[in-house]
């Protein structure tokens, strides 16, 4: 019985962990305002704008732009139009 509960909890953790890996990397490898070796911190304050537009504007918010934000449109739209 304690197997069957386990494993789901295990599953959750992992896949939580797995999404802070993923921003952590992302964030030590694209963030233009993370610096890691030596000779980029000697830099100082940089004004790339098109490098932080870059950032900001990743896959993700691409392909949601323009979307509607709901989860499940068509039912939505189903049980609340009056038409």
């Amino acid at each position: 019985m304690h197997n069957l509960i386990r494993h789901p909890l295990f599953a959750a953790v992992g896949v939580a962990v797995g999404i802070c890996g993923m921003q952590i990397l992302r964030n030590i490898t694209t963030n233009p305002e993370v610096r890691v070796t030596k000779e980029h911190r000697t830099a100082g304050i940089l004004d790339n704008h098109a490098e932080g537009e870059r950032y900001a504007e990743n896959m993700l918010r691409r392909f949601v732009r323009g979307r509607s934000p709901q989860i499940m449109p068509n039912i939505n739209s189903k049980f609340s139009d009056p038409n």
